[in-house]
């Protein structure tokens, strides 16, 4: 059984009304509520979902035992961990929301680690044709003109406040932020672009990989933002029977060639 949280989509901008909302899609009624299954269950940022994917079908051809995969933004799993969402595996796009989870007791500390790395990137629909110029944030905010800026919310999704970081550097986040589509993870800020609902949308290197309707248009400075690191850990509230050798899954070199393949990088 496997479970896919998709969390609402609003959008963010001056005299403008919620147009849009995806309801929150569980496959497996009263999945994070009901109590451990005998599968490892593994909370993971909605970035790594075709990677990981790929990654439990390996897993379940390997030993017969196929995970639950809940995948949402960072900050969404960390909160319903903290209010007993039965995860055994914890896999973040940034270090503030596992340092949040560590800070609230949530996770084994002595499990934590850096496991994957990636990069922030401009998309626009594949359709669509020229690069745009990141050195400087001018060429955006010029081309950008009156359409929506696609991103997740960079109030609280890592890949929005990665993009949040990186516009206040290049110095255009006062002239955009009022034309940003804020999602609430960072594949719905994907399938903004990918509909041609927005011209330009802000995502990691991994999801342009995994979306045959876009293309990267442009890749931001690596300066430009603090470095985009995936870190994971065994829950406290773990079976550790079935989350350990999962866990161990997820670092051994076959896993690790997978998430290269998919563009993930080494931390």
């Amino acid at each position: 059984m496997k479970a896919v949280v998709i969390a609402s989509l609003k959008f963010h901008a001056p005299a403008a009304m919620l147009r849009r909302a995806l309801t929150v899609a569980t496959v497996g009624a009263g999945l994070l509520f009901a109590g451990h299954a005998a599968a490892q269950q593994v909370f993971a940022a909605a970035s790594m979902k075709n990677a990981l994917d790929d990654l439990s079908a390996a897993y379940t051809r390997e030993t017969g035992k196929k995970p639950v995969l809940v995948y949402g933004a960072s900050s969404t799993l960390a909160r319903q961990i903290e209010k007993g969402a039965p995860a055994d595996v914890f896999i973040s796009a940034d270090q503030d929301w596992m340092d949040y989870a560590q800070k609230h007791d949530l996770i084994d500390t002595g499990t934590r680690r850096n496991l994957l790395g990636n990069e922030l990137v401009l998309i626009a629909p594949a359709t669509t044709t020229g690069d745009v110029d990141l050195k400087t944030g001018a060429e955006l905010d010029a081309k950008l003109g009156g359409g929506r800026l696609a991103m997740g919310d960079p109030a609280h999704v890592p890949a929005g406040l990665y993009g949040k970081a990186a516009l206040e550097k290049l110095g255009v986040w006062s002239k955009v932020q009022g034309r940003v589509a804020a999602a609430d993870n960072v594949r719905n800020a994907l399938l903004l672009v990918a509909r041609g609902e927005a011209p330009y949308g802000i995502v990691y290197k991994t999801d342009a990989n995994a979306e045959k309707r876009v293309r990267i248009a442009g890749t931001f400075p690596a300066d430009s933002h603090a470095p985009i690191i995936y870190p994971v850990a065994v829950t406290k509230q773990a079976n550790r029977a079935e989350a350990d050798p999962f866990f161990k899954f997820l670092q051994s070199p076959a896993a690790l060639a997978t998430f290269q393949r998919y563009g993930f990088s080494r931390p």
